[in-house]
């Protein structure tokens, strides 16, 4: 279990499988298994029987989660898939950095 540097709301890049190259913003992270769900990525039919909330039952489309390894954060400052360092501010909240540019990707 690797250390989970990749948050919800996120926009990711896949650097590797049959996805490669999209991009797409995290819709949940799930750092016990170590994955992360990314909208519009790893795309699975899954069937449904008719249910209270789903009268008709049918083949849905949605997207299944994939290993956070897979995966690299877009920086916001540079635009490019970057590997993200840690940092402090000087009023000592934990900030994730850009490797490449060196801007602070949280929000601040």
């Amino acid at each position: 279990m690797s250390k989970m540097r990749i948050k919800k709301g996120d926009l990711v890049r896949v650097i590797s499988g049959k996805d490669r190259g999209k991009e797409g913003r995290v819709l949940r992270h799930m750092p016990k298994e170590g994955k992360v769900v990314v909208e519009g990525v790893n795309l699975v039919k899954k069937h449904l029987r008719p249910s209270q909330r789903n009268p008709q039952g049918g083949i849905v489309t949605q997207e299944a989660p994939i290993y956070a390894c897979k995966v690299m954060l877009v920086c916001p400052a540079c635009g490019k898939a970057t590997r993200v360092s840690r940092g402090f501010l000087e009023d000592g909240r934990k900030v994730r950095i850009c490797k490449k540019c060196g801007e602070i990707v949280d929000k601040v």
